[in-house]
């Protein structure tokens, strides 16, 4: 039985940049993807602009729509819009998006199984066992990138379960764009339902629709979800989706930093890792992310520059979790005093301005923390005070 040096489980975003950065590097890689490429996943697809220079620049073949500009709404009334002259987000559907960075992964040396579950892994002091439906695969390395329920993480890291947050999302197929959403605008509503918010994303020839909770006892997501398709007025005259629902598994805050993400011979990146922006549930920027740095620390374990991959969880501790600690704090003003938060950033588009600098990476959540508390936004800073 071949030996490869690193089996990566799940091929969706965390994944592929894992095996694309580490086929380049000359190791020998094998991705197992259980469903055929491109295949639909339940997301509303909104990449933050700062993951641009974390991607090859063909995946802007992918996107759908360029965002400039957020429309702010609570349960529908109260709406205001910020605009920003540089991107924010880009707009992508996860079938086209994901197939390329597999598509990626494969042009640097990557062997790619499409349509192989797998069914167990196994871990031993000189490599790993993955079993699948069709064979079995020996690697030194194993790479668990098989999302929000992932059986990686349910086999070798029996502490690694956190809670799960759900969204209920759809894609409206469309062949005019509402005149009421204009191009480069998505909509974000904090009102529709208690503990999370909804959202309005368009694509070229879809808008994605969904809502999302964000704390345990609030609403239940699917009627927050109903109401928004009721009750919004940018969705009149636009057909009902079909309704699926997904967990997110969001950072659970500092209780859940001591997990393991890591074994001797086996990591955990993007959703399986739990690495889920607390604020507004954005994954892909991090599992991007996650990935180029599991890459980084495999390569050095494999090359003997070191002799575990606890470099990875070093990385994600400096910096992923101080990121999402401030995170956690926003993410608790404002689904405690959602009505509160939403006045005050409709007064001072500064604060949202500021957060646009975040998601186009030229800020980061601790500068906009420190920020929002000083003079650039003191009625923000308050209600941060009191968490």
């Amino acid at each position: 039985m071949k030996m490869y040096d690193i089996i990566v489980v799940g091929m969706g975003p965390a994944g592929a940049v894992a095996a694309t950065e580490l086929g380049r590097a000359g190791f020998s890689v094998l991705g197992l993807e259980w469903k055929a490429l491109p295949r639909y996943k339940v997301c509303g697809g909104g990449l933050s602009a700062r993951i641009d220079p974390l991607l090859d620049s063909g995946y802007r073949d992918t996107i759908e729509e360029t965002i400039y500009a957020v429309r702010f709404q609570f349960a529908g009334a109260e709406p205001f819009q910020v605009a920003s002259p540089d991107p924010v987000a880009y707009m992508v559907m996860r079938d086209r998006f994901d197939a390329h960075l597999v598509q990626h992964a494969r042009a640097n040396g990557a062997i790619v199984r499409e349509e192989e579950r797998v069914v167990a892994v196994a871990e031993s002091l000189d490599g790993i066992t993955v079993q699948t439906g069709q064979g079995c695969y020996r690697g030194r390395i194993l790479v668990g990138a098989d999302g929000a329920n992932s059986l990686v993480a349910r086999s070798l890291f029996s502490d690694s379960r956190r809670p799960l947050m759900s969204a209920v999302e759809g894609e409206a197929r469309t062949y005019q764009r509402p005149a009421a959403l204009e191009a480069g605008m998505i909509v974000l509503d904090i009102g529709v339902l208690k503990g999370g918010y909804a959202w309005v994303f368009p694509k070229t020839r879809n808008l994605s629709i969904g809502a999302a909770g964000f704390r345990e006892g609030g609403d239940r997501v699917k009627e927050g979800y109903e109401r928004l398709l009721r009750d919004e007025v940018i969705l009149r005259g636009v057909a009902q989706p079909l309704r699926r629902g997904h967990p997110i598994p969001v950072y659970a805050g500092e209780m859940s930093e001591p997990l393991r993400l890591t074994t001797r011979n086996a990591l955990l990146v993007g959703d399986a890792a739990h690495l889920v922006d607390p604020l507004f549930g954005e994954g892909i920027y991090y599992a991007v992310l996650s990935g180029r740095m599991a890459a980084r620390s495999i390569a050095d374990r494999l090359r003997a520059a070191s002799t575990d991959l606890s470099s990875y969880e070093q990385q994600i501790a400096r910096t992923i979790y101080p990121e999402f600690r401030i995170a956690a704090r926003i993410a608790w003003v404002l689904y405690t005093f959602p009505r509160v938060f939403h006045r005050i950033v409709r007064r001072r588009h500064d604060i949202i301005q500021l957060f646009y600098e975040v998601l186009q990476g030229h800020e980061t959540y601790q500068g906009f923390y420190a920020k929002a508390k000083g003079d650039a936004a003191q009625s923000l800073g308050g209600l941060l005070k009191t968490w």
